[in-house]
C-alpha cells in the first residue's frame, strides 16, 4: 500500500495548484479552479481528494470525509487572507490606542498615493471603531539633544520614570486607566465586536500598559486581543498600530477557514497527517498557528522559494531574480543564496510591519490593456482581468498583451485548451484579435504618415513596451542595492513568463534565462520545498560595541533555545535545523536600518560594507545602534526532492532531432525596428530528452506553459528545466534609426528618459547623508536638452516642475563657452531660476562628439543653509539675505577639483556677515549632499552617453524633441476641450488674497482652434513684506502641475507641457519679485494659493488646505552677544488638511493636497528624536465644506515643547477658509495656537499665519488645519436641518501590493 504521499497546495485567485509526490511514481500535478460551487464547498479538499483518488485508483465521494493516512504531509498556500483584505470581507474589530491618538490610522502618514489624482483614494480603514485609553508614556531625553543629557538617574528615584525593555528611560505621564478602559469595552462587547488590536504609543518598548489592557479584554470575553509588543515590537507606532488592526480584521477568517478545511477530513488525521501553512517570510507554520498578518503573501512566497530552491545554485553562484508573470500582474524578487526581507511593506493597499520576502508586483500581466494615447503606445496598468478577460477570450474584451502574443503566433491556439465561447468548447478567437490589431494599426498609421506599421509589428510594438515596463523595476531592483542586473540569471515562472522571459532578460543584458519543468506551478512546489520556521523579534536600543554584540548574542542564544523546543514539538527533523541571528543595525538619528546576519564578519564591518554598497557612504562620526535582534530557526519535515540546474553530469548535448517537430507555424519578432515572420518549430517538452538543444526561433509548450525561444537564442532541454543562453552579440537589438516619428520609440525614448530621471535619483537618495534628501527625499532630477529645455523630470516635488529650466538657461547663458566637460555648475539664487535658496541645483553638461547635447540636474533642499533662523526658512524674514546662503554663478568643480574654498565661502562666511544671520549650522551635511547631488549628475551624464552609443546622436536628438510634443499634444486637447466646454465663459478668471492681504489675480484666455491659452496674471500684488514672494519658476512650476491635474492622464512631464502656454508675470509682483525679497515661504505657502486660484480659474475642483501648515523649530547657531557658534538641531514638519471636492468625489480628510506630499514623522519617532510630546493628532472632525460632495477635514497637532527652542509658523487659511465652488459651501479656516499652562489652567493665545518666536519648557502649539471646499450645491434634511449628500462618495481604491520597490516608489511621491 502507497504511503508518504506528499501534497503541496497553492490556491490562487482564478485556479489552484496542486503537486502530490508519491513514492515510486511520478510527481501527480494538475489544477482547478479555486472556486468552483457548483462541484465542491473548498478546492483545497477537493484537491486532495483527487490526489487519494490517484493513488488509490478509485472513486471518492464528494463531501466524504477523507481518510489521509497515507499522506504523511498537506501544505498549503492561500489567498483567504489576502481576499478578505482585498474585498474588506474581514471580521469585526476594534482599535485601542492612546488618548489623542484616535485617527492615528485614518491620518497615516497623510500622504496621498497618487502625486497627480485630483480625487484622492485612500485605503478605507479596516475597524468597525477606536478606544481611546487613558495612558501616556513619553522618552524624556532625545537623540537631537546636543548636550546628551540623561534621566537614568531617575529611574528608582522617581516612580513617574521606569525603563522599557531595551534599557530606554520612559517617564509615565498618565498611569492606566483600567476602569475606564471597562467601561469603554462594555458597549463595544455588546454590539458583537470580537476582535480588538491594541497599539498604544511606545507600547513597543513599555510594554506593562499593553500587557494589562489585554489580560483586561480577555477577561471580559473578547475572543481574539492581539498587542503591537507582542505582534511587531519594532519603533513606529503607525505601522505597528495598522498591523494589530490586520491581525485582528484576519485572523478570526483564518480560523474560520481552517476550522471548515479540516472538518473534510475523518476524525484523528493529526495522527498521520502534517498540515502545514505557508507564511509571508517564506516559512510553514502548523495549522493551528497560522495567522492573518503573516498569511498575505503565503502564495507569492511559495514562488520565491520555489525559484530559490530550483533555480539557483550554491556553487555555480550566479544570482538570480525572479520573474512570475501572470494574468494582472508580475512578481519580481531576488535571491543570491539567501532570501531578501522587508518588515514594512505595502500590501492591498495597506502598510504592514511584519517579516516578508522582498516580492515586488508590477502592474503588467497578461491581461494588462493595450492602448495608444497622444502618439504614443501606453501598455496598462489596467487590466482586463479574467472577466472580460483579453479579446482572444471570446466576452469582448479590449486587446491586451495576451492577444498581442497570440497574435503575433507566441501563443498557438491549437494547443491552448479550448474552453471559451458560450459552451466552454471554442479556442482563443484569433480573428478578433486581427480584426482589433488591423483597426489600431490604421489609427497608428494615420498619425505618423512615413512611418506606418503593419498589425503585427503594431502587436511587436506593443509587447516591447511591455518588456521595457517590466525591466525597469527589475533594473530598479537590484542596482538600488548595489548589484549589477546583467550578472543574474532570470528565473521565469508563472503562466504568462514563458512568452516574454526572452526579451526581458535581453533588455536587461542578461545571458541566461531558467525555466523549471513546473514553472507554471512553481509555487506549489516551493510550498513544498519550504522549512518550517520558528522566528521571534525583540526590540533593542543600545550602541553597538563588542561588549554590547556578546550580550546581545547571549540573548539571541537564550530565544533560539527557546524557538528550538517549540520547533522539535512539530516533528522537524533535528539534523535539518539551522539558526539565523540578526542584528538591526542604523545610524544614530537616521531611519534607514539594515537587518544584517551573523557570519563569519562582525556584525559592524557587514553593516557598514553592505551601507556603502547600497547607499555609497558611511559616517564613521555617528554611532551605529542596535534597534532591534531577531532570531530564525528553520527545520525541515519533508522537502521534494530538487536538482539543480547546472548539474550536467552525464548529459549529453546535441540538437533535438527534427522528427520531433510536432509542427511549425509563423511567429513574428521584431529585428531592427521591423516585425520579421520566421517559420518557427514547434516541440512539445515531454518529447524532448534530457540533452537535446533547440535553436531559435522555437516555440516549446506542454499543458500547462509555452516557451517563446527567439532567433538569437538556444534553448536546453534537462531533467527538470529548460536553460535558454542569449547570444551576446544580438543582445539588445538596435532598432531601426529614422528620422520619421515612429510611436513605438517614442514610448520607448519616453521611459527610457524618465528612467534615467529616476535613477539620478535613486543615486542621489542612495549617496545623500541628510534626512531631509535621504529620508524625505526632498529634491527632483531632470535632464534637459542642450538650450534648457526640460526633457524629463522624476516627479518627486510638484514646485519643481518645470522650475529648473531658468536655472539651466541662466548658466548657460552666464558661462558660455566656458563650460567644458565635468563642469558642475550651482545656483540657488531666485533671479538664476531657484524656488528658495536651501534648493540647491547643481548642472552637469553632456557633452556628445565635442558638443553640449543635454544637461543633467539636481536640486535638493538642504535643510540648514544659515540664515536668521535655523533651517533656514524664517517667518519674519524680509530681505533674502536672512534666508542663507546665496549664489547666482559658481563653478563647484572645475577641472575635476571640487571647490571646497567656494563651500566655506558661500555656507559659513558670506552668510554670517549679515546682522543677526549665522553660517550654516550642518556644513559637514552640506558638504556630504553637494557630492551626493554630483554623483547623480554623473549617473545621469553616463546613462546618457550609453543612450547616444545604442541609438546615436541624431535618433536621440530627434526623440528628445518628439517627446517634448507628446506632453504638447495632450494640453492642446485639453485645452481645445475646455474651450469648447466653456466658451460662454472665457477667458477664465480668478482671484485669491492671501493672508497678509497679497492679492494672486489671474486671467486665462484660451484658443480654442490652436489649443493654446495666455495666462495674464496682471492684478497681482507688489512683492511681499515677508517671506512668501514667489520666484517666476514657481509659477512655470503650478501651470504645469495643474494641468498634469486636470489632465487626469498620465502624460511626460516637460517642456512641452508648457509649449501651448504663453504668461505674463508682472515684474515687481509677489509673483515675480526682485532679487532682494525674501522668498523662503513660496514653496509651501505661495505655489499652494497660487495652485488654487489656477483650479478655481477652470472651477473643476474646490479648494484645498492652502499650505504646508508648516512647523519649524530648532536652537543653535551663532550667539548673537558672543558670535560663537552653538551646536544644536533643526526640525521642519509639515501638516496635511482636507482636499477639495471635486464632480463625482468627496474630498479626503487629513491628507497633503497639490504642491506637496510629505511624510509626517511618525509620533514615536518624533518623541525619540526630539524635545516634543505629542498629546494629539487628530482628523478636525466637521471642517470640510459642505456640498453636494462634501470637502476633506483638516487636522489637529498639539505639541508641548520640554526644552526652549526657536519656533518658526508658516500657514496660510487664518483669515478666511478654502473657497467652494459651484455652490458648494467654503471649509473651515485654520488656527494657531500658543498654550500656556499658567495660574494653574491652560492659556491658548491666538497666532498670526506667520510667526517667529520663542518658545518656552513646558509651552504647547497647536495647529488646526483647514478643510477642503465642498463641491456643488448641499441638500438639507428637513426632519434635521443637516445636510447631506444625495450620492455615495466614491471612495473606490485599487489595490497595490509591494515590497521594497513599492516603498521606494511611494517615497518618490511623497516630498515637498
Amino acid at each position: 500500500m502507497i504511503s508518504d504521499v506528499k501534497v503541496a497546495i497553492d490556491r490562487g485567485g482564478t485556479f489552484t495548484d496542486v503537486i502530490a509526490v508519491i513514492p515510486g511514481q511520478a510527481d501527480h500535478v494538475f489544477k482547478l479552479l479555486s472556486v468552483d460551487p457548483d462541484n465542491y464547498k473548498d478546492a483545497n479538499v477537493e484537491a486532495i481528494r483527487r490526489v487519494l483518488e490517484h493513488v488509490q485508483g478509485c472513486s471518492i465521494p464528494k463531501n466524504s470525509p477523507l481518510d489521509t493516512s497515507c499522506i504523511s504531509s498537506i501544505r498549503l498556500g492561500t489567498t483567504v487572507a489576502t481576499n478578505a483584505l482585498l474585498e474588506r470581507k474581514g471580521a469585526r474589530c476594534a482599535l485601542l490606542t492612546t488618548a489623542g491618538f484616535k485617527d492615528i490610522l485614518r491620518i497615516g502618514d497623510q500622504t496621498r498615493p497618487d502625486l497627480f489624482a485630483m480625487r484622492i483614494r485612500k485605503p478605507e480603514v479596516l475597524y468597525e471603531a477606536v478606544v481611546e485609553i487613558k495612558e501616556r508614556v513619553t522618552t524624556p531625553d532625545y537623540e537631537e539633544d546636543p548636550d546628551q543629557v540623561s534621566f537614568d538617574s531617575l529611574v528608582g528615584k522617581d516612580p513617574t520614570y521606569t525603563k522599557g525593555v531595551t534599557g530606554q528611560t520612559y517617564q509615565i505621564l498618565q498611569e492606566l486607566d483600567l476602569e475606564d478602559a471597562r467601561q469603554k469595552l462594555l458597549p463595544l462587547k455588546e454590539s458583537g465586536v470580537r476582535s480588538l488590536g491594541i497599539c498604544l504609543v511606545h507600547g513597543y518598548d513599555f510594554t506593562e500598559h499593553e500587557v494589562q489592557l489585554k489580560r483586561l479584554a480577555l477577561e471580559m470575553g473578547f475572543e481574539f486581543v492581539s498587542a503591537s509588543h507582542e505582534l511587531m515590537p519594532m519603533i513606529k507606532a503607525i505601522p505597528r498600530a495598522q498591523s494589530v488592526i490586520v491581525e485582528a480584521y484576519l485572523t478570526p477568517i483564518i480560523r474560520e477557514y481552517i476550522s471548515s478545511f479540516l472538518q473534510g477530513f475523518k476524525p484523528g488525521f493529526e495522527k498521520t497527517t502534517r498540515i502545514e501553512f505557508m507564511q509571508s517570510d517564506g516559512g510553514l507554520v502548523p495549522y493551528d498557528e497560522f495567522s492573518g498578518l503573516r498569511a498575505l503573501l503565503s502564495g507569492p512566497a511559495g514562488g520565491v522559494v520555489g525559484e530559490a530552491q530550483t533555480c539557483y545554485d550554491p556553487a555555480e553562484g550566479t544570482p538570480i531574480v525572479g520573474f512570475d508573470m501572470g494574468g494582472t500582474s508580475t512578481d519580481v524578487s531576488r535571491y543570491d543564496g539567501s532570501y531578501e526581507y522587508v518588515f514594512h511593506s505595502i500590501t492591498a493597499g495597506i502598510h504592514v510591519a511584519a517579516p516578508q520576502l522582498d516580492i515586488n508586483t508590477v502592474a503588467a500581466g497578461g491581461g494588462s490593456i493595450l492602448e495608444y494615447v497622444n502618439g504614443v503606445f501606453k501598455v496598462g496598468p489596467e487590466s482586463a482581468s479574467s472577466h472580460p478577460g483579453p479579446a482572444c477570450y471570446r466576452k469582448g474584451g479590449p486587446l491586451t498583451i495576451t492577444d498581442a502574443n497570440l497574435y503575433v503566433g507566441r501563443i498557438l491556439p491549437e494547443f491552448f485548451p479550448h474552453i471559451f465561447g458560450p459552451n466552454e468548447d471554442q479556442p482563443l478567437d484569433y480573428g478578433v484579435v486581427h480584426e482589433k490589431f488591423t483597426e489600431l494599426a490604421r489609427t497608428v498609421n494615420a498619425e505618423n504618415r512615413g512611418a506606418e506599421k503593419t498589425p503585427h509589428e503594431v502587436a511587436l510594438g506593443f509587447l516591447e513596451v511591455a518588456n521595457h515596463n517590466m525591466a525597469k523595476p527589475i533594473r530598479a531592483l537590484t542596482e538600488s542595492r548595489g548589484h549589477n542586473v546583467a550578472k543574474h540569471n532570470l528565473a521565469s515562472f508563472g503562466g504568462a513568463g514563458g512568452q516574454n522571459c526572452v526579451d526581458v532578460a535581453t533588455i536587461l543584458n542578461m545571458r541566461r534565462v531558467i525555466v523549471h519543468k513546473y514553472s507554471s506551478v512553481l509555487s506549489a512546489y516551493g510550498i513544498g520545498m519550504a522549512d518550517v520556521v520558528k522566528e521571534k523579534l525583540e526590540p533593542c536600543d543600545a550602541v553597538y560595541s563588542k561588549a554590547v554584540r556578546e550580550k546581545l548574542l547571549a540573548r539571541c542564544g537564550e530565544i533560539k533555545d527557546e524557538l528550538l523546543k517549540k520547533l522539535l514539538l512539530q516533528g522537524v527533523d533535528k539534523n535539518t535545523v539551522q539558526s539565523q541571528y540578526y542584528f538591526n543595525l542604523g545610524y544614530r538619528g537616521s531611519d534607514t536600518k539594515l537587518m544584517i546576519a551573523e557570519s563569519d564578519k562582525d556584525f559592524l564591518t557587514a553593516f557598514v560594507e553592505r551601507h556603502e554598497r547600497e547607499f555609497s557612504f558611511v559616517d564613521s562620526s555617528k554611532a551605529v545602534i542596535v534597534h532591534d535582534i531577531r532570531v530564525r530557526v528553520t527545520g525541515s519535515t519533508s522537502k521534494i526532492p530538487q536538482k539543480s540546474p547546472f548539474d550536467r553530469a552525464g548529459v549529453e548535448l546535441r540538437p533535438a532531432p527534427t522528427n520531433l517537430v510536432l509542427t511549425t507555424a509563423p511567429v513574428y519578432f521584431s529585428e531592427n525596428g521591423a516585425g520579421v515572420c520566421h517559420e518557427t518549430r514547434v516541440f512539445r517538452i515531454s518529447d524532448l530528452a534530457v540533452g537535446h538543444t533547440v535553436q531559435g526561433p522555437a516555440i516549446l509548450l506542454d499543458s500547462t506553459q509555452t516557451i517563446c525561444v527567439n532567433p538569437y537564442s538556444r534553448a536546453l532541454n534537462l531533467e527538470k528545466h529548460i536553460i535558454i543562453d542569449i547570444d551576446e552579440k544580438e543582445v539588445a537589438p538596435a532598432l531601426t534609426q529614422t528620422l520619421t516619428v515612429d510611436p513605438i520609440l517614442l514610448a520607448v525614448f519616453q521611459n527610457r528618459f524618465m528612467a534615467i530621471a529616476e535613477d539620478m535619483g535613486t543615486t542621489l537618495q542612495k549617496i545623500s547623508v541628510s534626512a531631509n534628501i535621504k529620508e524625505r527625499m526632498d529634491f527632483s532630477c531632470a535632464l534637459f536638452d542642450a538650450d534648457g529645455n526640460l526633457t524629463a523630470n522624476a516627479p518627486h516635488v510638484p514646485v519643481h516642475l518645470g522650475s529648473m529650466s531658468h536655472c539651466i538657461r541662466y548658466a548657460k547663458k552666464y558661462w558660455g563657452s566656458n563650460i567644458r566637460p565635468g563642469d558642475v555648475l550651482a545656483s540657488n539664487h531666485p533671479l538664476a531660476g531657484g524656488t528658495h535658496l536651501p534648493d540647491i541645483t547643481l548642472i552637469s553638461p553632456v557633452f556628445i562628439d565635442g558638443e553640449i547635447r543635454f544637461f543633467t540636474a539636481s536640486r535638493a533642499h538642504h535643510a540648514e543653509i544659515g540664515g536668521s533662523a535655523p533651517g533656514s526658512c524664517a517667518a519674519d524674514a524680509t530681505e533674502l539675505y536672512q534666508e542663507g546662503a546665496q549664489f547666482l554663478h559658481w563653478k563647484l568643480v572645475e577641472n575635476a577639483k571640487f571647490d571646497y574654498e567656494g563651500v566655506q565661502k558661500y555656507f559659513v562666511e558670506d552668510p554670517a556677515k549679515y546682522p543677526g544671520c549665522s553660517g550654516s549650522r550642518n556644513v559637514k551635511d552640506n558638504l556630504s549632499d553637494l557630492k551626493a547631488q554630483i554623483a547623480a549628475n554623473q549617473r545621469g551624464v553616463h546613462l546618457l552617453e550609453d543612450l547616444f552609443k545604442e541609438y546615436g546622436t541624431e535618433v536621440v536628438l530627434f526623440y528628445m524633441t518628439n517627446v517634448r510634443k507628446t506632453a504638447a499634444t495632450a494640453v492642446r486637447s485639453f485645452f481645445k476641450r475646455t474651450a469648447a466646454k466653456m466658451r460662454d465663459q472665457l477667458p477664465l478668471r480668478a482671484t485669491e488674497t492671501m493672508d497678509d492681504g497679497s492679492v494672486i489675480n489671474v486671467v486665462i484666455d484660451i484658443d480654442e482652434k490652436k489649443g493654446e491659452a495666455f495666462y495674464d496674471f496682471t492684478g497681482t500684488s507688489e512683492e511681499a513684506y515677508g517671506p512668501c514672494n514667489a520666484p517666476i519658476a514657481i509659477t512655470h512650476a503650478c501651470i504645469i502641475y495643474s494641468l498634469r491635474l486636470m489632465l487626469e492622464q498620465d502624460i511626460p512631464l516637460n517642456e512641452g507641457c508648457l509649449e501651448p502656454v504663453q504668461m505674463y508675470i508682472p515684474p515687481g509682483s509677489i509673483l515675480n519679485p526682485s532679487e532682494f525679497a525674501a522668498v523662503a515661504a513660496a514653496n509651501s505657502t505661495t505655489s499652494q494659493r497660487l495652485n488654487d486660484c489656477l483650479l478655481k480659474a477652470f472651477g473643476l475642483c474646490a479648494a484645498s488646505t492652502g499650505s504646508n501648515n508648516t512647523i519649524g523649530f530648532g536652537k543653535g547657531g551663532k550667539d548673537p552677544v558672543t558670535g560663537e557658534i552653538r551646536p544644536g538641531f533643526a526640525m521642519v514638519e509639515t501638516i496635511g488638511g482636507g482636499s477639495g471636492a471635486c464632480e463625482g468625489a468627496d474630498g479626503w480628510s487629513g491628507v497633503h493636497c497639490h504642491m506637496t506630499n510629505t511624510k509626517i514623522t511618525d509620533p514615536e519617532i518624533f518623541e525619540r528624536r526630539y524635545p516634543v510630546i505629542l498629546h494629539e493628532f487628530s482628523i478636525r472632525k466637521g471642517s470640510g465644506g459642505e456640498g453636494r460632495w462634501r470637502g476633506g477635514d483638516g487636522l489637529v497637532r498639539t505639541i508641548e515643547f520640554t526644552t526652549d527652542l526657536s519656533c518658526t509658523l508658516r500657514t496660510q487659511r487664518r483669515n478666511s477658509g478654502p473657497y467652494g465652488v459651484h455652490g458648494g459651501l467654503p471649509a473651515a479656516s485654520g488656527k494657531n495656537l500658543l498654550g500656556k499652562i499658567q495660574g494653574g489652567r491652560m492659556r491658548w493665545i491666538h497666532m498670526p499665519a506667520f510667526a517667529q518666536f520663542q518658545l518656552h519648557k513646558g509651552e504647547f502649539v497647536s495647529i488646526l488645519t483647514p478643510g477642503g471646499g465642498g463641491y456643488g450645491a448641499p441638500t438639507k434634511a428637513p426632519e434635521t436641518g443637516r445636510y447631506r449628500r444625495p450620492d455615495k462618495p466614491n471612495s473606490a481604491f485599487l489595490p497595490i501590493a509591494g515590497g521594497s520597490l513599492a516603498l521606494r516608489t511611494e517615497l518618490g511621491n511623497t516630498s515637498q
